[in-house]
């Protein structure tokens, strides 16, 4: 997959990551004011929500890799459009 086609769906999961470690040390830091730190603590939340769905996503499709068919050969099922 190309590198324009990862960012048409958005920042990966370790971008997410990074983001919301950066928004914790920043909040952590206690010298944030009481309107920026509502702000960051609200998109850190979005971050970890997004971080959540990108693992559900990829333990989906372990699950699916793991079924084995009578033959041995890994049955793979194809997602719905939109996902990885």
């Amino acid at each position: 997959m190309s590198k324009t086609k990862k960012n048409e769906k958005g920042p990966t999961f370790e971008e997410e990551l990074a983001r919301l470690e950066a928004i914790v040390e920043s909040l952590e830091g206690g010298e944030v004011p009481l309107a920026e730190l509502v702000e960051r603590y609200e998109a850190g939340m979005r971050h970890l929500k997004n971080c959540q769905e990108k693992l559900a996503d990829a333990e989906l499709r372990i699950e699916q890799l793991r079924s084995v068919s009578a033959e041995g050969e890994a049955e793979t099922q194809p997602f719905e459009d939109g996902e990885y």
